[in-house]
């Protein structure tokens, strides 16, 4: 028989349906998710000339949280380091794993000093 701990982010009272084996990843999660509510405030409470819907702004704002770093780099007048693709739904996306792209660098031959 086998125990595993699993970590569940419980936000006002109610328990959400994604579950962790990590604790440092639901922590992230629920960092991730305060952002977001911050962030929807902030765009509820502007005053913008557009009429958003609250499931538009919430969408709107875990996307900007979920993507900090880049969104951060775009603030900063830097382009973002992993562009994103027109039409993507990135929760789809989010739980299926995505395949390493990156070459790996070849290990550097190691010289001897040639002696005389």
């Amino acid at each position: 028989m086998a125990v595993v701990t699993k970590y569940v982010v419980v936000r006002n009272g109610v328990e959400l349906d994604k579950e962790f084996l990590v604790k440092k990843e639901a922590d992230a999660y629920d960092k991730m998710l305060d952002a977001a509510e911050n962030l929807a405030e902030y765009i509820k409470a502007g005053e913008l000339d557009i009429d958003l819907d609250d499931e538009t702004i919430d969408a709107l704002s875990v996307f900007l949280a979920k993507n900090g770093p880049e969104v951060t780099r775009i603030l900063k007048g830097m382009k973002p380091a992993k562009p994103v693709p027109p039409n993507v739904q990135r929760e789809a996306n989010a739980d299926s794993p995505k395949p390493s792209t990156a070459k790996k660098a070849a290990p550097a031959a190691k010289s001897k000093p040639k002696g005389k």
